[in-house]
């Protein structure tokens, strides 16, 4: 997987917060109940049928409480599970697994969860040329696992953050006074700040694609909220003058029917916003 913003730094900063946030001055509940020379070993146990996600974030999290703890790894990310599956085992000081624990499991239920929704969705469409893509409807300071597993899971990750991609909304074009004052201004703009950004629009019906393809020089345009007859019919309106990507309550009842309008992606929030974490488990061995 090709993912720009899945760095060794970017890891470390989550694992510090969340460490930072679920630790604070110390496990007290271990330090005061568990010999500080036990060493241990915990196996992780899958309580439900899925797409495993978070395995690799787990060996990180576990080096970066202790550096001596191992992983012997059964299951790799991305691999389908089933209830009773051991993913792997950890092995070392027992204090330390202990404070890892919860951070793992927090990671891991939710990255797998993601992981399986997407990998379903995406299974539906697969006969079509459609890709779906994730949105930035994800939780505050845990965007990165939650990306991560749309990728683990088959999926594309849409643009990060605000900054590596131009998303002209329905609120900019408003405030900009439309379409054309919109994407002109965006292109003057990106020009003096020197910045090589895609850009996309959305549009509400075919009055609207049509002024996007009248300015010209959008990479991709949103069809948001269109039934499937309006979507066909811009589809063809815009031809190969951009991509296209269909946006807006996009659920399993309606994805097949919205990729057969031959979309060139399908953008679905609830990837990362409504699903339903995978249950497992760390169990002392």
């Amino acid at each position: 997987m090709n993912l720009p913003y899945l760095t060794s730094e970017r890891i470390q900063t989550f694992i510090n917060a969340a460490l930072n946030e679920d630790v604070g001055d110390g496990d007290h509940s271990t330090l005061a109940s568990v010999p500080s020379d036990l060493n241990k070993q915990a196996r992780l146990l899958v309580k439900g049928d899925g797409v495993l996600a978070g395995v690799t974030l787990a060996q990180h999290i576990f080096s970066n409480v202790d550096e001596r703890l191992t992983m012997d790894v059964a299951i790799a990310d991305g691999t389908k599970v089933e209830v009773g599956d051991i993913a792997f085992v950890v092995s070392g000081k027992a204090q330390s697994i202990l404070t890892a624990e919860r951070l793992v499991l927090n990671c891991m239920q939710r990255m797998s969860g993601i992981a399986t929704y997407t990998h379903r969705l995406q299974s539906m469409i697969d006969h079509t040329k459609a890709k779906l893509l994730d949105t930035r409807k994800t939780t505050p300071n845990f965007r990165l696992p939650e990306k991560w597993a749309v990728a683990i899971g088959g999926g594309q990750n849409h643009r990060y953050a605000l900054y590596d991609m131009v998303m002209l909304k329905d609120n900019h074009i408003d405030y900009a006074g439309g379409i054309r004052e919109a994407v002109e201004s965006t292109y003057t703009y990106l020009k003096e700040k020197q910045l090589d950004l895609s850009i996309e629009v959305e549009t509400r019906n075919l009055e609207e694609v049509r002024q996007v393809l009248e300015v010209g020089r959008v990479d991709v345009i949103m069809l948001d909220n269109m039934s499937p007859e309006l979507m066909r019919e811009a589809v063809q309106i815009i031809g190969d003058h951009a991509k296209t990507e269909a946006s807006g309550n996009i659920n399993e009842q309606t994805i097949v029917e919205v990729a057969e309008c031959e979309v060139d992606y399908i953008s679905v929030g609830a990837l990362t916003h409504s699903v339903k974490s995978l249950d497992m488990s760390l169990k002392a061995i």
